[in-house]
């Protein structure tokens, strides 16, 4: 005749069997959204990555000015959309991409930035660099 819910194709159960079929059921699901969750987890280097690649993609190129390299870290300043932004990207992982002597990173530059987030922006990434490495004249 089908069970108390109306679902004709679910068996009737007693009460204890329909509340262990209930809980083996979210024990189930409860695995499967854990298992999703930790294989889909990426590092935060990872996410970094995939940010500056994306804003690589669809990013504004603006002029920017380098004011600073410390601790692994560009810090520099452009206009977008006629507001001013001070920013710093963290180039830890970019090393190969960067001169070996810091200091002739300070200076004018580029930045792309994302149009409809313009905070959301880098100077350089593994595809892009917007940075204008000055040379240094002997003994200066």
């Amino acid at each position: 005749m089908g069970n108390r819910l109306g679902l004709s194709w679910l068996p009737d159960l007693s009460g204890g069997a329909a509340i262990a079929l209930a809980a083996a059921a979210a024990v189930v699901l409860g695995a499967i959204v854990v298992w999703r969750l930790v294989r889909s987890r990426a590092s935060p280097a990872e996410r970094e990555r995939k940010r500056r690649l994306g804003v690589n993609a669809t990013g504004r190129v603006s002029d920017a000015n380098i004011v600073d390299y410390r601790d692994g870290a560009l810090h520099y300043s452009y206009s977008a959309g006629g507001a001013e932004y001070t920013a710093a990207q963290d180039v830890s992982g970019l090393q190969e991409l960067l001169p070996p002597d810091p200091a002739t990173l300070i200076g004018p530059g580029s930045v792309k930035y994302v149009p409809n987030n313009p905070a959301n922006s880098i100077v350089v990434c593994e595809q892009w660099s917007g940075l204008r490495v000055r040379h240094r004249a002997h003994g200066a």
